[in-house]
């Protein structure tokens, strides 16, 4: 099934009306301007590349791409020298010597820790006892580490060591080395050409793993299971941390951005087939500084400290795979493996009004291969694919530096989750309204309210909103 063309005008509509809203109620208001461990290392504030922490500026976006390292003239700002391993001679008699590195001076680890009071609305007592208040509930205490082992190496290891709870079981978040700048031994220009390989998240449009928003894109966590009309079961979610490797490409001056990964799949599970996935996103970048001198500046320099330059983003993406199901013929007896192709495909945009205001805005279009098996003959023929649709837009505005308001709106439309009783309607919506405070540059209090869709009680003909609201505490070290 195609995206209609109601639901594709719902998002260019929901996107204005936001935008229209949001411009009309602002005020003049002053500009505002790492992990900590960048913090140390360079002995400056997490606002030097966030605004609104986890969330990357214009510099800390060219911090990252340039392997956690200054864009221009790192040594002059490193106030923790690193640890040469190797002299400077050994470079030049390389491959007779072993190829001089560094190690950071000191650990580069960093603790980040989350927690969140919860408030439900009044949920079905088919559903069972839901307490429509929990008054505060940890959610994830991570350790971070992420550096560079000289000029072109770099890593990044994240790790939840709890998450939901005492006792829940944590995980690896992103676990990878990358490689910046390979296409310089074949004369590319600077940044042409890198490459990572590890457990990491997609280079996704915009970024779920290190989001500011409390809760997940529901367009990000969509999964095609076809229920009642098929075979089709795939856990494959955008959103989710895959192992692979990646090949990127930024180059000059990093308005153009390419990127092309070789993944699992399977999301951060073990590969259940020998084919990989293929994910593809490019996007290019209008800067709309006025200031010649400005557009070309990696950082331009305001009253606070540095700021982000005024943009707009466009681009686009692709996943292709294949799903294999039945690899034990447990599933379906009889029958051998069952191959599913499936794909992903959508656009984007962002425009960036300085550090004032944001907007940006996704859609996503899913379609999977769905076979039907006949077990009297033993073969499979094709049924209706499984098909969703959908995405989000997201505003947020900076009434002061350390005082941010957002509203977002995602959409879902999904014919299977219909029929397979997860909504009333073939689409399913919701409105997120939120704030954050940066109490301090590694200290954030965060709220978000969650106007939900419709959902089915279970045996019953009435449907219930499961709405929230959340607010909580957020901080780095």
């Amino acid at each position: 099934m195609r995206p209609s063309k109601s639901v594709c005008a719902s998002l260019v509509a929901i996107a204005l009306l936001i935008a229209t809203f949001l411009c009309l109620s602002m005020v003049w208001t002053p500009s505002a301007h790492a992990i900590p461990a960048f913090s140390r290392k360079y002995g400056t504030s997490c606002t030097t590349c966030h605004n609104d922490f986890p969330e990357l500026n214009d510099f800390g976006a060219a911090f990252k791409k340039n392997g956690f390292k200054f864009p221009t003239d790192d040594e002059t700002f490193v106030k923790e020298p690193p640890v040469m391993l190797g002299a400077k001679a050994q470079r030049e008699v390389f491959p007779k010597a072993v190829f001089p590195g560094e190690i950071p001076g000191t650990i580069p680890v960093a603790f980040r820790y989350s927690g969140f009071l919860n408030y439900n609305s009044r949920q079905p007592l088919a559903l069972g006892f839901v307490p429509r208040t929990d008054l505060f509930s940890p959610d994830t205490f991570a350790i971070i580490s992420a550096g560079s082992f000289g000029e072109r190496l770099s890593w990044w290891v994240d790790d939840d060591l709890s998450a939901g709870g005492s006792g829940a079981e944590g995980g690896l978040g992103d676990g990878y080395l990358k490689v910046n700048d390979i296409g310089h031994y074949i004369g590319l220009p600077k940044d042409a050409l890198n490459l990572r390989f590890g457990q990491f998240e997609l280079d996704l449009p915009f970024t779920q793993a290190r989001t500011i928003n409390l809760t997940d894109y529901d367009i990000y966590d969509q999964a095609s299971v076809a229920g009642v009309l098929g075979t089709t079961d795939n856990p494959f979610v955008l959103g989710a941390s895959q192992r692979g490797m990646e090949l990127s490409g930024y180059p000059n001056d990093g308005n153009f951005n390419w990127s092309v990964a070789f993944v699992n799949g399977s999301n951060d599970s073990p590969p259940t087939n020998n084919k990989k996935d293929v994910y593809a996103n490019v996007f290019r970048q209008f800067n709309l500084e006025r200031d010649p001198n400005e557009r070309k500046a990696v950082q331009a320099a305001g009253p606070t400290g540095p700021h982000d330059h005024t943009s707009l983003r466009v681009g686009a993406f692709y996943n292709h795979g294949e799903n294999v199901l039945n690899v034990d013929r447990q599933q379906f007896p009889g029958f051998g493996d069952i191959a599913e192709p499936y794909y992903r495909v959508g656009g984007y945009f962002r425009f960036k009004l300085r550090n004032d205001f944001e907007l940006y805005g996704l859609g996503m279009y899913g379609h999977d291969v769905n076979l039907i098996p006949n077990p009297d003959g033993f073969v499979l023929a094709h049924g209706p694919a499984v098909t969703f649709s959908g995405g989000f837009a997201q505003a947020e505005y900076w009434v002061y530096p350390w005082l941010i308001g957002l509203m977002r709106y995602d959409l879902v439309n999904s014919p299977a989750d219909f029929f397979n009783g997860a909504s009333q309607r073939f689409s399913r919506n919701r409105l997120s309204p939120g704030a954050q405070f940066l109490i301090r540059a590694n200290i954030k209090f965060a709220l978000e309210y969650q106007r939900r869709w419709r959902q089915p009680v279970p045996d019953e003909t009435s449907f219930f909103r499961p709405n929230s609201f959340i607010a909580g505490i957020d901080f780095v070290m």
